[in-house]
């Protein structure tokens, strides 16, 4: 029996493409501000200007989109720890990844905040990504900071717990946007340049071997 030969699939029109990153873009608003379970497909059809009909055409369903969405963004979120360079000089390596974290902040706030909705409700659609992806490459930049402690290169720092707070403080002028912004609205109407200079010295300060 001869097998059967596979047509292969015909490349996306001008339309098909720009009504695909409509539905991507749509799908990244209402996730965002929804998360994935108060999230629907008119909603996303309605964000994209785009009948319900016409977007499943694109996506089967809602789980397909957020799918589609985390998985695209997957190494761009994690770009800024892999390049973390253990033959760099340690702490403006360290300050590199902060600053880098808080422009995506700045840059991404509604991938930000899409993350932080999946892992709040559990992480049912990530799970597979921490585990095979996420948590190799923390260990590794993790190795790597143990390191630099050990050499003395840098102050007595539990790695993983570092790393962790390089998340939770760039990560909150994404995820408390309108916290932030309504607190700081009299003293600075973009919180994100004095936010580096803080994150910048508190971990420079934190970071110095004579601080240990």
């Amino acid at each position: 029996m001869k097998a059967q030969r596979t047509k292969p699939r015909k490349p996306e029109t001008r339309i098909q493409k720009r009504n695909h990153e409509a539905i991507l873009d749509a799908a990244l608003e209402v996730f965002s501000a929804r998360g994935f379970r108060g999230a629907t497909v008119d909603q996303i059809a309605q964000e994209a200007g785009l009948s319900k009909p016409n977007l499943l055409y694109y996506f089967p369903s809602k789980e397909a989109m957020h799918t589609a969405l985390l998985t695209g963004l997957l190494d761009t979120w994690l770009d800024p720890l892999r390049a973390l360079d253990a033959g760099g000089e340690p702490i403006e390596e360290i300050l590199t990844y902060v600053r880098r974290k808080l422009e995506m902040s700045r840059q991404m706030p509604r991938e930000s905040r899409l993350f932080a909705n999946e892992i709040l409700q559990g992480g049912p659609r990530l799970h597979g990504v921490l585990a095979d992806y996420l948590k190799p490459l923390v260990d590794d930049k993790a190795g790597i900071i143990r390191t630099w402690v050990e050499e003395g290169r840098i102050a007595p720092v539990q790695p993983y717990h570092l790393l962790f707070s390089v998340w939770s403080l760039t990560q909150h002028y994404a995820d408390f946007d309108i916290q932030v912004r309504t607190l700081l609205a009299d003293v600075e109407p973009d919180p994100f340049p004095e936010a580096e200079r803080y994150l910048v010295s508190l971990f420079t300060r934190m970071l110095a071997p004579d601080a240990g």
